[in-house]
């Protein structure tokens, strides 16, 4: 399963959040399954974010569509440097 994964420093979680929630690149519509966010205990100015999908092809689509979007500063106007995004495959999941 491809997974993109993101990750950059944030000025400001809420405004942060309130952009990721109008979901500029649609991502239901690209063909994220799931989607997990994270913030460091002790950096709350950081935020990273795993994106599931079923094809390489989509997760491909995907990163690019991000990589445009954050050109903008309107688009993306909490970022606080330069998100890193890679797409990675998931080989094992195990639930205990």
């Amino acid at each position: 399963m491809p997974v993109v994964q993101l990750e950059h420093p944030i000025r400001d979680f809420d405004t942060w959040k309130a952009a990721f929630d109008r979901d500029p690149v649609g991502r239901e519509a690209s063909g994220v399954r799931r989607y997990q966010i994270y913030r460091p205990i002790d950096d709350p100015n950081f935020i990273a974010v795993d994106l599931e999908f079923d094809s390489r092809g989509e997760a491909d689509a995907f990163k690019l569509a991000l990589e445009r979007l954050w050109r903008s500063p309107q688009a993306a106007p909490a970022l606080g440097g330069t998100p890193r995004v890679r797409i990675v495959d998931m080989v094992e999941k195990k639930v205990y």
